[in-house]
């Protein structure tokens, strides 16, 4: 029996966008350990279930197909995001500003 988690992909950090943080990814977890080939060092794995990856618009429908294939699941759910507040450079010269001149 596999078992998988349920996620919603956070932010890239090197990225301003949110691209592909709004669907829900269902990812198998591994069901063996990777190798090195003593040969040539590449990683290999005999678990074929570790390169599958499935993305759902819903958090619900990514658990209904997870019971209907029955496979055990188990759900991360997202942090809230923090909004950040929008700076513009000529705020440092604002006569009315309320931090002191640093030069």
């Amino acid at each position: 029996m596999s078992s998988a988690r349920i996620f919603r992909p956070s932010k890239d950090a090197s990225q301003s966008g949110l691209a592909r943080t709004k669907q829900w990814v269902l990812e198998f977890d591994r069901t063996s350990r990777r190798e090195a080939d003593p040969l040539m060092g590449w990683t290999s794995s005999s678990d074929m279930l570790q390169q599958v990856r499935l993305e759902f618009d819903t958090e619900e429908e990514a658990v209904a197909y997870a019971k209907r294939e029955g496979i055990a699941y188990r759900v991360e759910k997202p942090r809230p995001q923090t909004v950040r507040k929008g700076l513009s450079y000529s705020d440092n010269f604002r006569f009315n500003r309320t931090a002191p001149w640093t030069h």
